[in-house]
């Protein structure tokens, strides 16, 4: 029998329900813990952790202390997204604090994808590459049958609560329809109850959010708004 966060991890066929990753960067960052632990409770499935330098975007977040920490208190999985420059520096040390997912940025790395790549194998995690949005989708045609998961920005990286950027519905329409069909399609930025729709329909599989989800009056609410689109 699989465990819980195996069944997580598990891609999906076309007709299961939409995985929900809320992102703690609009959490309360005095109370991780319970701020986890909140939308664990309230249905969430995957844990997104967005990791800034302060260079390759303009802001600074968390680093793989804190995401080792975390760990010790959840078997959610653990999608970490490497908003980094030279990401390969740091993919041992967030493997090893545990990752399950770790993406990092097409734009950071496109001299070495595959170097990159292969360090991420190299710890048995799954694979992610996200593009901003305007980096157009078929940069990724030929990593699509090597990664796991392929991350559409729908806002510029670096700050959460931004709007949705509507050309990238069809950003996500196009990856769906040169993609592998175990390739897992994550969306994040400006995600809400009207826009999940969008993406969802466009091809998604993965929704992340973080001001609609931790701002709202009733969090299982939120995130079931969002698997019902």
């Amino acid at each position: 029998l699989l465990s819980r966060r195996q069944r997580q991890m598990c891609i999906r066929d076309r007709s299961r329900n939409i995985l929900i990753a809320p992102s703690i960067l609009s959490a309360d960052f005095a109370n991780l813990k319970d701020e986890i632990k909140k939308v664990e409770k309230a249905g969430a499935d995957w844990i997104h952790i967005d990791v800034m330098d302060g260079h390759f975007v303009p802001n600074i977040t968390i680093g793989p202390q804190v995401v080792q920490s975390l760990r010790k208190e959840t078997s959610i999985t653990f999608d970490v997204h490497l908003m980094i420059e030279n990401p390969q520096k740091f993919i041992d040390s967030f493997a090893q604090a545990g990752a399950d997912y770790i993406t990092i940025h097409y734009e950071a790395c496109e001299n070495n994808l595959d170097e990159v790549i292969n360090k991420i194998k190299s710890h048995n995690k799954k694979t992610g590459i996200s593009i901003k949005p305007k980096t157009p989708v078929n940069v990724l045609t030929p990593l699509l049958n090597k990664i796991d998961l392929v991350l559409i920005m729908s806002v510029e990286p670096g700050f959460g609560g931004q709007k949705y950027i509507e050309t990238s519905t069809e950003k996500i329409r196009q990856l769906r329809t040169i993609s592998p069909e175990k390739l897992i399609i994550e969306v994040d930025g400006g995600i809400n109850q009207n826009t999940a729709g969008l993406a969802v329909n466009a091809g998604a599989d993965v929704l992340v959010a973080g001001a609609y989800i931790y701002g709202a009056k009733d969090t299982k609410q939120a995130i079931n708004s969002l698997k019902i689109v």
